[in-house]
């Protein structure tokens, strides 16, 4: 396990090829290779972020198998010793619900993810984006969930660049107003807040909050276009990480992390630099799709023996964009098997009539 840093990998879901996994259909998870996958993560040291946005949350992945999600990876990680966090959400909510429902579907989940043994995220809520009618409604209720958690807690504040919902949240769509919030809520209840996942793909933002989190508090970067410098630091203090990127590249961030840990910056640098490229295609908008070419880049890889995905989300990005992936993940060494994964370029590539 990596030691000068706490890292977790978002990791995603293998849908069950033979599933009705169509668009607004109830998600049909492939559960052997979904948490052969998360054993893998561990196995390199690293921590997994479970029933995240990475894993399909609110875009194919249902509560059911959201709650499934979290039972088996807490038990799957009580048996190996693996970090394990979860995400806390409101999507089993539909339509427009008031703050007292917000606050009970947070509650109901936070119930599911603490029995699993889990470290709760926070994440950020649709349902409390169209409830909350300014800051303090974000206060009050997650002052609340902070306060009836069992164990501290990880915030989580993602952009609108990955989920336009979410647009103003904290209360505001001045962001410096939202920090302002933020820190309010972290300040207060610092005892109880382990990190904040920070997804905003704004560096220098994320380094000023950094600068401002009371102490013992971890900036947990979510940042996938800039999180070597981030995770390096500076003089001043560094990011830990929850990184939806860290799915593809686990194995090459586990040797950079390993070689930080070593005190070989230079080895860290010349591991991470080839990746990021890769990363920020990824994560290319409309970023919302960058789950697509995760999967793609998992079936490439041999980690999986399909490329289809929940709610149908294969169709998400196109051929040309595919094919860049799998191109930049070549060159960042992260395909472990070059063979296989030429040979499933082949079928993708006839499958899709370009072949050559």
């Amino acid at each position: 396990m990596t030691t000068s840093r706490v890292v977790y990998a978002a990791a995603h879901v293998v849908a069950d090829p033979l599933g009705e996994n169509a668009p607004g259909a109830p998600a049909v998870v492939d559960w052997d290779a979904t948490l052969a996958f998360r054993h893998h993560l561990w196995s390199l040291g690293l921590g997994v972020a479970d029933a995240m946005d990475t894993a399909q949350r609110g875009t194919g992945l249902d509560w059911a198998a959201t709650r499934e999600l979290i039972t088996r990876s807490g038990a799957a990680a009580e048996a190996c010793g693996g970090r394990l966090a979860c995400g806390v959400g409101t999507d089993q909510l539909t339509g427009v619900a008031g703050l007292g429902t917000v606050r009970a579907a947070y509650l109901e989940q936070l119930e599911v993810v603490e029995a699993a043994g889990a470290r709760p995220i926070l994440m950020a809520s649709r349902a409390l984006a169209v409830a909350a009618l300014g800051a303090d409604d974000y206060l009050r209720v997650y002052g609340d969930l902070i306060r009836q958690s069992t164990q501290p807690v990880i915030l989580h504040w993602l952009g609108d660049m990955f989920d336009p919902a979410l647009t103003g949240y904290w209360g505001s769509a001045d962001l410096d107003k939202a920090t302002e919030t933020v820190l309010a809520l972290i300040r207060e209840h610092a005892h109880k807040v382990d990190g904040i996942k920070v997804s905003l793909l704004d560096a220098d933002r994320e380094i000023a909050l950094r600068r401002a989190l009371p102490k013992g508090v971890r900036l947990y970067t979510g940042d996938d276009f800039h999180y070597p410098e981030l995770i390096l630091g500076d003089e001043h203090g560094h990011s830990d990480a929850l990184l939806g990127i860290f799915d593809p590249i686990a194995a090459v961030a586990a040797q950079a992390l390993h070689a930080l840990d070593a005190g070989d910056l230079g080895r860290y640098r010349q591991l991470f630099a080839p990746t990021v490229p890769l990363a920020r295609h990824l994560f290319a908008a409309p970023t919302c799709h960058y789950k697509t070419g995760i999967v793609f880049l998992a079936w490439l890889a041999g980690h999986q023996d399909h490329f289809t995905m929940l709610a149908g989300a294969q169709s998400a990005r196109s051929v040309p964009h595919l094919v860049r992936a799998y191109h930049l993940a070549d060159a960042a060494d992260v395909l472990p098997d070059p063979d296989l994964a030429v040979s499933r370029m082949r079928q993708f590539l006839a499958v899709a009539g370009a072949a050559a």
